[in-house]
């Protein structure tokens, strides 16, 4: 006769060997995919969504999925949600509107009488013509008195509209131009606009010397809030049956409008579009490896943190985080 203990034991090998049947079988480029992120000490979390439910979800080397990390440049998508909501709301007029008027300020004295014609697209899509004021000109942007008068006084190096100019002051410009046009900080415009309906944290973050957030760069979103958020343009604005977009947002932030000149990707409004294993990706990137994909063939929504203290660009690490790791996830989404 069994005992209590032996039947207890007996029913719980039971259960588990139950529940070992009933897990779908990963596929092997996703095992692939998993055991390549763990070989990368750099990268802090990963997760893998397909028709908006958990493929994958791992916290690595120390990171977190639920508290708020810095995503860097992926903030520049957000400030481009925030100018869709606003122009659908009636806030700003468009985004053939000229960018300056907006601005609510007078323009500085030795700024080129060009950036009248800057408009708010030209800014969505790097293409203001002015000096970048990202990589080596970072520092003494943000080190200036008057961040938005640095951006206008920088002098051009194309004409608006032209080719794309990777510049963190565009995007600043554009948060600028919100806060003046809407009455509200920048923060209280993510946090109910954004933040509210998706139930995502955002804190606080930097803010320029006459108080506005900085547009497009280190804002705190936690990694499943990220998701939320690129589901939320997986599903072409609609975020559990509730309009959060305006209709064709999405569409015209994923219109090619140029193309970077450090990848070659497409370039929309804060979105880089490229291919990886044969699908069309669409995805945001910030300094060091913070990274928000999108396939829509596929119902796939990725995101994955790195340390955000170390360059990805110049040292191969975003190439290993496409190639290696991206690549094979679409492979799997792709072969299940």
């Amino acid at each position: 006769m069994l005992t209590r203990r032996r039947l207890l034991a007996s029913a719980g090998a039971l259960l588990v060997s139950t529940a070992v049947r009933a897990q779908p079988t990963v596929p092997a480029a996703l095992a692939e995919a998993r055991a390549r992120a763990q070989d990368l000490p750099r990268l802090r979390s990963l997760l893998v969504h397909r028709d908006g439910r958990p493929w994958l979800e791992e916290a690595l080397h120390g990171g977190t999925l639920d508290r708020p990390v810095n995503v860097k440049s992926v903030s520049k998508v957000w400030i481009s949600a925030l100018v869709g909501q606003a122009i659908g709301r009636g806030a700003l007029p468009g985004v053939e509107a000229a960018a300056v008027p907006l601005l609510g300020r007078p323009v500085p004295s030795g700024a080129d009488p060009r950036v009248a014609r800057i408009t708010v697209e030209d800014l969505l899509t790097m293409r203001a013509g002015l000096q970048r004021t990202s990589g080596p000109y970072y520092g003494p942007w943000i080190a200036s008195r008057d961040w938005v008068g640095h951006v206008l006084t920088r002098p051009f190096v194309d004409v608006p509209g032209g080719g794309m100019q990777y510049s963190t002051g565009s995007t600043h410009l554009l948060s600028a131009i919100l806060t003046h046009a809407t009455g509200r900080n920048t923060l209280a415009l993510a946090r109910e606009g954004l933040g509210a309906p998706l139930g995502v944290e955002i804190p606080p973050w930097d803010r320029d010397p006459q108080g506005i957030y900085l547009g497009g760069n280190n804002m705190g979103i936690s990694p499943r809030g990220l998701l939320r958020f690129g589901e939320l343009y997986r599903q072409d604005g609609l975020w559990r049956g509730e309009r959060v977009l305006p209709e064709g947002w999405v569409k015209a932030s994923w219109t090619p409008r140029t193309a970077s000149i450090f990848t070659g990707d497409a370039y929309g409004y804060g979105w880089f579009m490229t291919q990886l294993a044969g699908h069309d990706v669409t995805y945001a990137w910030g300094f060091g490896g913070q990274l928000l994909y999108i396939v829509p063939t596929l119902r796939l929504t990725v995101v994955m943190t790195s340390d955000p203290a170390s360059p990805s660009g110049s040292d191969g690490y975003a190439h290993a985080l496409h190639t290696q790791v991206m690549a094979r996830i679409v492979a799997a989404a792709a072969a299940a």
